[in-house]
């Protein structure tokens, strides 16, 4: 008889055993499937920007062809990297990384400022200011873009770094992001600098700062794909190629009567570096942030 119920519960636990792994084999399968339609586009553009023959991308668009390419060159990056001239987007990129390194540096600091302050600052209606600052997130950005091309137009600012700069440098996401940060911070912390006699921007500066290392990465990463894929503001600001954008510049290949598929392909490639590099370089952080989010609720 007992040997009868071990039998019954190995077959039982074989039994579960075998549905575990078949679950495990959709599992994989629904990720690899996933993956590859994520992939399979960034795949196509970088070997399209390896091909010479604009015809030719276009005549492999639609099979598998377009995922392999036979002679790969790098004469469409020599073509589009240029600092001068019709094809300029060299130029191009190194003002979309001025605009970059410029807004998210000076984000960093100014939201970090008044998420500590709004944390624990002394300021008088702290929870009404934040609550202000929340309400304002919910405004779309393209209803007040109209005021603000007036305004920087009255200013002189058009046409210049500083106008695709200064109007994003401070936003109430960013803000509330480093406010939610801050706040889950141990109170004794602040006390002991205290006593120890640090000023507020002493203990910003000294302790808090250097214990955000995730929110940093974190609010990196967001407000660098922001700027860098910014397209209706910089439109509307820039007249010349001084300090027009990237994201602007490969949209011109596009108003042409013949597209030249090559040049855009690479051009689109170089656009993707930067934001890709930006990412890998915060990624731990920036995991681990989004992790702490979730454990925490």
């Amino acid at each position: 008889m007992s040997d009868l119920v071990l039998s019954a519960t190995q077959m039982e636990v074989k039994r579960e055993r075998s549905a575990i792994g078949s679950l495990r084999l959709v599992q994989t399968a629904c990720i690899l499937v996933i993956a590859l339609v994520i992939i399979s586009p960034l795949f196509m553009l970088l070997v399209a920007s390896l091909k010479d023959d604009r015809f030719q991308i276009l005549a492999d668009m639609g099979s598998f062809r377009a995922f392999w390419v036979s002679n790969p060159t790098l004469s469409n990056f020599a073509e589009v990297g240029n600092l001068s001239g019709e094809l300029a987007y060299g130029r191009y990129l190194l003002n979309s990384l001025i605009i970059l390194a410029a807004t998210v540096g000076a984000g960093l600091i100014v939201n970090s400022m008044a998420g500590f302050v709004l944390a624990w600052g002394s300021l008088r209606g702290r929870a009404l200011i934040l609550s202000l600052v929340i309400a304002l997130y919910v405004i779309p950005q393209e209803s007040i873009i109209m005021p603000l091309v007036i305004m920087v137009s009255r200013a002189g600012m058009t046409d210049t770094f500083a106008v695709q700069i200064i109007p994003w440098v401070a936003s109430p996401l960013y803000i509330f992001l480093f406010y939610q940060f801050f706040a889950q911070l141990p109170k004794e912390l602040f006390e002991a600098a205290e006593m120890d006699g640090a000023s507020v921007f002493r203990i910003y500066r000294s302790i808090f700062l250097p214990l955000s290392l995730p929110a940093l990465a974190t609010v990196s990463i967001l407000m660098g794909i922001e700027a860098w894929n910014q397209y209706l503001w910089p439109i509307l600001v820039t007249q010349t190629d001084y300090a027009r954008p990237i994201a602007v510049a490969i949209a011109t290949f596009f108003g042409q009567d013949s597209i030249y598929w090559d040049r855009a392909m690479a051009a689109s490639v170089l656009m993707m570096l930067p934001i890709l590099a930006l990412y890998l370089a915060f990624q731990r952080w920036f995991v681990s942030s989004f992790v702490g989010s979730a454990v925490k609720g």
